[in-house]
């Protein structure tokens, strides 16, 4: 995890005893992006997915089906640094409720009543499968077909592991740049203009829109509203890890609430276990 634009930005910003906690946080992922011709198809946009022999298309209960968002394949992943816990093989595809059959339902990580609106599953490999047929009261997303490299991601920086490296007993950043310690803040503008682009992409770190998704998934998670900085809050964001997310594409009309993402996270003791049923899905825009 040497060799990439965040650890750039540490030895060009950051003092020699910060440079290394911070390098320490950084992860590798898989970015994803449109295929040029002739490279391998690791992941899918839209289209339709392949499902399981006997597996019904999801559905949110009363509300009506998921759209179906993407697909990846496991073994054609960088795995770098994607954990032990992440496939090695087989297929995740991933559905989300987008309003398509009724406006006004919306998935949202603070309602445990929407959970189901939002689901991933796994297909192990050689399952056979078949290829499904979109449900007629849904408009599919165009196909689009997606090649992987690996790369480097970081942390947001107020998320509890970035404080505790540079700020140590501070509960937060402080609320106003100027007082930013003098020997934080070029490193802290350069990474505001470093992370100006939201990808599609598998583990690592997520990059926001509007703030840590793990702070979002942890609040939700314990049920009441707690200040950025309260250690039982710190203590559950630490506990989830970026499963994948998906940035919004205009010219496809794949939009989550405009100029979105979707964030799905897990626990790593459920990705490992295969409980894809305890996925969590954060939409910010």
């Amino acid at each position: 995890m040497s060799d990439g634009p965040y650890s750039a930005l540490a030895d060009a910003h950051l003092p020699g005893d910060l440079a290394q906690r911070w390098t320490a946080l950084l992860r590798p992922c898989a970015r994803l992006r449109r295929t040029d011709a002739g490279e391998a198809v690791v992941a899918v946009l839209g289209g339709a997915p392949h499902l399981p022999a006997g597996v019904a298309w999801p559905e949110w209960p009363g509300r009506g089906p998921l759209s179906f968002i993407a697909s990846v394949r496991c073994a054609a992943l960088p795995h770098e640094g994607l954990g032990e816990e992440f496939p090695q093989d087989g297929a995740l595809l991933f559905f989300c409720f987008d309003g398509q059959t009724q406006a006004d339902a919306v998935v949202c990580v603070d309602d445990a009543e929407t959970w189901v609106g939002a689901q991933v599953l796994y297909v192990p490999e050689n399952t056979p499968v078949f290829a499904a047929e979109t449900p007629s009261v849904l408009e599919p997303y165009p196909r689009v077909e997606l090649t992987a490299a690996g790369e480097q991601s970081a942390p947001d920086l107020w998320l509890p592991q970035v404080r505790r490296a540079l700020l140590g007993d501070m509960r937060a950043w402080p609320s106003s740049r100027r007082d930013t310690p003098g020997e934080l803040a070029a490193f802290v503008r350069a990474f505001a203009r470093l992370r100006t682009r939201i990808d599609h992409q598998i583990g690592g770190h997520a990059c926001p829109l509007q703030g840590p998704v793990e702070y979002e998934i942890a609040e939700a998670t314990l049920a009441e509203r707690r200040e950025w900085g309260d250690p039982a809050l710190d203590e559950e964001a630490d506990r989830w890890v970026l499963l994948a997310q998906f940035a919004g594409e205009n010219e496809r009309n794949m939009m989550w609430g405009g100029e979105g993402a979707l964030y799905w996270l897990m626990r790593p003791a459920d990705l490992a276990a295969r409980r894809f049923d305890q996925v969590r899905l954060v939409i910010q825009a």
